[in-house]
Formats: structure tokens, sequence, C-alpha cells
């Protein structure tokens, strides 16, 4: 019993400590499945800018592998089927809260970047960065696909 508590204690401090290790995106950083593709390229100018914060997409495998960790580890807890029982409730509720959390709790500083383009359309992006990278008026290239565009000088 102790040894699958002690598991779930590892797995849990396992997740936290490699939370921290993500690679931060830049307007400079290229995933594996960007390079070599080929990518539209505009040119514009900034019409406006504003800080936000970009935070993970909130998915269930955060939530769904911490309730199953907190139910496990929950379980053992306990002396009757009846504690074993609540205690696997109670873990699966707060490790699910702490999977979900884990998962959100990482966000990145970035901007919000409108642009009127030569084409004569406006479009807005978001992307990591500061909002002194760029200045309303600064001309710049757009470049990438719809799912994945960034800004640059």
């Amino acid at each position: 019993m102790k040894t699958l508590g002690i598991t779930f204690a590892c797995a849990t401090i396992s997740v936290v400590i490699l939370g921290g290790c993500t690679p931060k995106p830049g307007v400079s950083s290229f995933s594996q499945n960007e390079v070599g593709q080929v990518a539209q390229v505009q040119f514009g100018q900034v019409t406006a800018i504003r800080p936000v914060d970009i935070r993970p997409g909130e998915t269930r495998l955060g939530t769904l592998t911490g309730g199953a960790l907190g139910a496990i580890g929950g379980s053992q807890i306990g002396s009757s089927a009846a504690a074993n029982v609540a205690g696997g409730v109670a873990g699966a509720v707060v490790g699910g809260a702490v999977g979900s959390a884990l998962q959100g709790s990482s966000r990145t500083a970035g901007i919000e970047i409108t642009l009127h383009l030569d084409s004569g359309d406006d479009v807005a992006i978001v992307q990591p960065g500061d909002p002194r990278d760029f200045r309303v008026g600064d001309r710049v290239r757009l470049s990438g696909t719809s799912e994945n565009a960034r800004v640059t000088h």
C-alpha cells in the first residue's frame, strides 16, 4: 500500500518538474513539422498592438492522468472497502483538478498584432512576444498558413 502511495507522489512530482522544461515558442523558433514547408508571405503595416497571455490549450489528458493517479493513490487510504472507495473517488477528484491546473499553469507573454496588408485585407495574429517588439506603423512580413503564421520585421 505504501509503495503505491510513494509511486503516486513520485509521478506527481515528475509531472511538475517536466512541465517546467517545456521550451517557450518565439518568432524565431520553429517546430520540427514546420521545417521544409512552403509558407505564403504577405507584407503589410502594423495598425494596432496589445499584450495578451497565451495559455496552453486545455485538453483532457492532464485531467484524466491526474484523475487516474489520484484514484489509484486515494484507493489505498483506509482499512475498509468503503474507505478505499471513498479515498479513490476523492483522489480522482483532487488528482483531476491538480492535473488540469498543472497543464494550464504555464502561460506565455504574447501580443496580438493587427495588420493592414498590401492586399487591402486587415488581419490579426497572436504570437509570443512583447508589445515593444513592434510599433504601430512598422512595415512587417506575415508568413505561414492560417493555422500557423507569424509576423516578423
